[in-house]
């Protein structure tokens, strides 16, 4: 029997081409990272990583730790989520860790009380106008602030026509500086009740996945995504079909710094402080997923479920290597070759993909 079929206008299909969906790849390197790391742990701890050995939980997994995974990416998963839309579109973003730092000084400058403890709050930044404030104004502060960094960073790829990689570079440098100037290095501390709710149990691991669903719709069902796709494969030919192009790299690197800022605010609710020091190599990791999770650094390729993989991959190796106890130097050598042979790996499917069509 044919491997080929009929198909529109005379063309046919070969079923030999037909694309294994990357994410089951992903998948099934989550599931054998997972399985690394629970025969280390029978033979080296007498442990299992992720499921209850000890009856401690009512399910037959360990809950804490998995929540622990979970919450521990939730954040920069956010962040990734709109990295992955950048580097879709054949860019790059460096700035989005500084700008949550930057976005966390001033957010939270927004969010503070009057009062702490009986007495006027010694952190306060501005004057009484600015203290036990709605908690929608420093959510929008955030977004905001982070909304004008992606603008920034959109106006000068799209439009000054600079590599993205030397735009967002500047970024990176300029919001650190203002996280650093912004209360001449102090903490900002000692928030509102509501704005501490933002980030409270597991409220992060709810955005995450909310917005994770929410994009996955968007970039696959609307036109938005196609253009996104169709910019990150080839920039001229959807020039030539009718997309403006620099204003949809533009509205990108909007929703990159907007999801950037939106993180800020969740990390420093969460941690009931800002420091100038946040965010501090996040936009590495945010990197990192999506590149673990199948995204082309070339363009074109990629999903938000296979950022949400990688995340999950990352989460799974920091807890794994805290589980067996050793040092995060070890981590950072086996996400720096993870993410090298993801890379390789991509360059090999193209190849492959352009050999076989």
């Amino acid at each position: 029997m044919s491997d080929q079929s009929d198909g529109t206008g005379g063309l046919t299909f070969d079923k030999s081409k037909k694309n294994w969906p990357n994410e089951l790849n992903v998948f099934g390197a989550l599931i054998l990272i997972i399985i690394i790391f629970e025969v280390l742990g029978a033979i080296y701890m007498q442990q299992s990583l992720l499921f209850d050995t000890r009856d401690r939980f009512d399910s037959i997994f360990n809950e804490a730790r998995l929540r622990i995974i979970i919450i521990q990416v939730a954040i920069i998963g956010i962040i990734a989520i709109g990295v992955t839309q950048v580097i879709i579109t054949a860019g790059i973003d460096l700035s989005s860790g500084s700008v949550v730092g930057a976005t966390a000084m001033i957010a939270m400058s927004f969010a503070q009380v009057a009062e702490v403890n009986g007495g006027p709050n010694p952190k306060a930044i501005f004057g009484e106008w600015a203290l036990d404030l709605p908690v929608l104004v420093p959510l929008v502060v955030g977004l905001a602030v982070g909304l004008v960094a992606g603008a920034v960073n959109g106006i000068l790829v799209a439009f000054a026509r600079i590599p993205p990689f030397i735009a967002t570079l500047g970024m990176m440098l300029f919001a650190r500086g203002v996280a650093q100037w912004w209360s001449l290095g102090n903490p900002v501390s000692f928030p509102t009740e509501g704005y501490a709710k933002i980030g409270a149990g597991m409220m992060p691991v709810i955005i995450f996945l909310s917005l994770a669903l929410l994009f996955h719709l968007i970039m696959n069902y609307t036109v938005y995504g196609k253009h996104t796709y169709a910019i990150g494969s080839n920039e001229a030919a959807a020039r030539m079909s009718g997309i403006n192009v620099p204003r949809h790299l533009l509205l990108v690197y909007m929703i990159a710094g907007m999801l950037a800022g939106l993180a800020a605010v969740i990390l420093t609710s969460k941690n009931l402080t800002a420091q100038s020091g946040m965010g501090l190599s996040y936009e590495l990791e945010a990197i990192a997923m999506a590149v673990i999770g199948g995204v082309s650094l070339f363009g074109g390729r990629g999903s938000i479920i296979g950022t949400v993989i990688g995340a999950l991959i990352i989460g799974v190796i920091t807890s794994g290597f805290t589980f067996l106890r050793l040092g995060a130097f070890y981590q950072e050598m086996v996400l720096g070759c993870i993410i090298v042979g993801a890379v390789a790996l991509d360059q090999y499917q193209q190849k492959r993909g352009a050999a076989r069509a």
